[in-house]
């Protein structure tokens, strides 16, 4: 099955929308190829520390669309589970993005099939991801089936719609379809996932800080308590945030604390 196949048999697509710009230009692709009655748009709210006006910047670009929230089922915060598990998620133990995204989604999504038959248990998941974000998004393929959630009676599949699309060409196609994206990118942020993202840049932070001073000092705070840094570099957020070089000695968060 392919793309067109997928289609012409009526299955359901889904658009993963987390309000960033990669969402919202996949969104208005897939409106321009999809008939609406097959479409259905999901997003995993991130409560405190996701962008304040996410789940209206959603709503007011996605049309008539339906709109699925996928939250956390156990009402736990991330800050939450990071003081539980005594450490911030990392490149190598990425938990944040499985337990709180893709695994809420995926819940979701398998009620959604199971409640409009219509469907015949046929989904094409599109994800927003692209290749020039990083090598690991580069490796992975357009299409393929989704073995883990084919089962069931159900046929799965994950679609990486603008997969090879550069990051001026989503913004080009932003602004052509005559929309803007969320607030956070005019003010400084070059990616839009939480607040405070293990994936930032410096300067990510260190806008993120001043765009959201409480909720950095609560970050700052957690760092402390729980003796991890938010950065893999090591490097607690308030230097990171804050300016100046920390030493070989500081860069130990047993030295820091």
């Amino acid at each position: 099955m392919n793309v067109q196949a997928m289609l012409k048999s009526g299955a359901l697509f889904a658009v993963n929308h987390s309000g960033g710009k990669d969402s919202q230009a996949m969104t208005l692709l897939l409106r321009a190829m999809v008939p609406p009655d097959q479409l259905v748009v999901i997003h995993a709210p991130l409560g405190r520390v996701e962008w304040p006006g996410t789940v209206e910047h959603i709503q007011d670009t996605i049309g008539d669309l339906p709109l699925v929230m996928a939250p956390v089922a156990s009402g736990k915060s991330l800050l939450d589970r990071i003081r539980e598990r005594g450490m911030f998620p990392g490149p190598g133990f990425r938990w944040c993005t499985s337990d709180f995204k893709r695994g809420p989604i995926e819940r979701e999504l398998r009620r959604y099939l199971k409640a409009n038959p219509r469907f015949g248990g046929r989904i094409v998941n599109c994800l927003g991801e692209r290749a020039d974000e990083s090598p690991d998004r580069a490796k992975k393929p357009d299409w393929h089936l989704n073995t883990r959630n084919s089962k069931a009676g159900r046929q799965w599949y994950d679609w990486l719609p603008i997969h090879q699309w550069t990051e001026a060409a989503v913004f080009g196609f932003i602004a052509d379809h005559g929309q803007v994206p969320h607030w956070a990118y005019a003010a400084g942020m070059s990616r839009l996932s939480c607040s405070f993202c293990i994936y930032g840049s410096r300067r990510d932070l260190r806008t993120a800080s001043k765009l959201r001073p409480e909720l950095y000092r609560e970050y700052c705070d957690l760092e402390v308590e729980i003796n991890h840094t938010l950065s893999p570099s090591q490097i607690p957020l308030a230097m990171i945030c804050e300016g100046g070089e920390p030493t070989h000695e500081q860069l130990s968060l047993h030295d820091w604390k």
